[in-house]
C-alpha cells in the first residue's frame, strides 16, 4: 500500500479541476457542502460553479436540466442525503430521461456506509447500493481507495449517462500505489489471489478484506481479495470465471445484506456454477445502528469486525477441509 492518505472527494475534486481548465462544458453543483479542494475549484470557475443550498432535490433538478442542455453535470452531497431525499428525482430526471437521451448527471456523494460513524443512523448510509442499483439506466460506482477515484474521473466525462459515485470520507492509503491506473471499464481489481476462500468486497470494507486476508496467511489460509468498484454494470462474465474456483466466497459491504447488494449480486453471478459454491454475506442485518461509536467499534457491534471475518473464514473452510476429507 502507499503510505500517502487522502480522501477520495479531494483527489477527484482536483483531478475534475485539471479538466475544467479545458473543458467549458463540465459543472459542479453543490448542496452547500464543503471540501479543501473545492475552494479553489469554486475561485477559478465561479461561472460554471452553483451552491444550490441544503435543497438535494433541486441539487438534481438543476443538474438534470444542465445535462440536458448538453453539459457533463456533477452533484455533490453527503450520500445518505443525496440518494434518499432525492430519490424522486434521480428516478424521473435522470433515469427515466436517461432512456431517451443523454444525461450526463454525476451524482457524488460522499459518507457512504459508516463513513460518518459518530453522526447516527441519520448520516449512516446503508441503503445506498440496494436504491441505486434498482434504477435502470444508472451507472454505481464503490471505489475502495482514492486512485480509483481519480481515474474515475475520465471515464465519467466519457460515458454519458447518470451515475452515482459511492464516495468514503475518511483519508486512507492506496491500495496498489498511486502510480498504478485503475482499469474502470474492467468494473474489478483482483488484489490477491487465493486458493481457500475468497472476499468480494466494495467500498471500504475491501481495506478490511486484505487486513483479514493477512491474518489468515498467518493461519494457513490462502484467501483471495476481489475489489468491486463497479457495481452496476458489473463485469459477471469476467467475476464468474474468477469466482467458480473458490468453495467458498464472504461478500463484504457496508450494507444491509439481503437487500438487493453485493451479495444479491455475487450470488446472481454464481447462481450458474456447476460446482457450488458457497456463498456467506457479511454487512449489516435488518436493523439501524444507534449505537453511539467509531466505525471499528460500530462494525464489531454487528458481527462485521476483523475478528468476525476472520472466525467466519476459518469455520467455513474447516467445514470444507472436513466435507472433503
Amino acid at each position: 500500500m502507499s503510505e500517502v492518505k487522502n480522501t477520495m472527494r479531494d483527489v477527484f475534486i482536483s483531478a475534475l479541476y485539471e479538466r475544467m481548465a479545458h473543458d467549458k462544458t463540465i459543472f459542479f453543483l453543490a448542496a452547500d457542502f464543503g471540501s479543501p479542494k473545492l475552494d479553489k475549484l469554486r475561485a477559478e470557475f465561479g461561472s460554471r460553479f452553483i451552491n444550490v443550498g441544503i435543497a438535494e432535490q433541486n441539487l438534481v433538478n438543476v443538474a438534470a436540466g444542465l445535462a440536458l442542455e448538453g453539459y457533463s453535470v456533477y452533484a455533490y452531497a453527503i450520500a445518505p442525503f443525496l440518494t434518499m431525499r432525492a430519490f424522486e428525482q434521480i428516478r424521473i430526471n435522470l433515469a427515466l430521461q436517461a432512456q431517451l437521451r443523454e444525461v450526463n448527471v454525476n451524482l457524488v456523494g460522499v459518507g457512504a456506509g459508516m463513513g460518518y460513524d459518530v453522526s447516527g443512523p441519520t448520516h449512516h448510509c446503508l441503503e445506498d447500493i440496494s436504491i441505486m442499483r434498482t434504477l435502470p439506466n444508472v451507472t454505481v460506482f464503490s471505489p475502495s481507495d482514492w486512485v480509483c477515484a481519480r481515474d474515475f474521473v475520465d471515464y465519467s466525462l466519457r460515458v454519458k449517462k447518470p451515475k452515482y459515485l459511492r464516495f468514503e470520507g475518511k483519508p486512507h492509503t492506496a491500495l496498489c500505489g498511486a502510480g498504478k491506473k485503475v482499469d474502470i471499464e474492467k468494473g474489478f481489481r483482483v488484489l490477491k489471489t487465493g486458493r481457500d476462500i475468497c472476499f468480494v468486497a466494495t467500498g471500504y470494507m475491501v481495506q478490511q478484506a486484505l487486513s483479514a486476508a493477512c491474518v489468515l496467511q498467518a493461519e494457513g489460509i490462502d484467501a483471495g481479495v476481489v475489489d468491486m468498484f463497479l457495481l452496476k454494470p458489473a463485469p459477471e462474465k469476467d467475476l464468474f470465471h474468477i469466482l467458480k474456483n473458490y468453495p467458498a466466497v464472504i461478500t463484504l459491504e457496508e450494507a444491509f445484506i439481503g437487500k438487493g447488494g453485493l451479495d444479491s449480486l455475487i450470488r446472481n453471478i454464481l447462481s450458474s456454477a456447476l460446482k457450488p459454491v458457497v456463498i456467506v454475506p457479511m454487512g449489516f442485518a435488518d436493523s439501524y445502528s444507534y449505537e453511539i461509536g467509531h466505525r471499528d467499534e460500530l462494525h464489531r457491534q454487528h458481527g462485521l469486525g476483523q475478528t468476525d471475518i476472520v472466525k467466519k473464514s476459518l469455520q467455513l473452510v474447516r467445514n470444507d477441509y472436513a466435507a472433503r476429507k
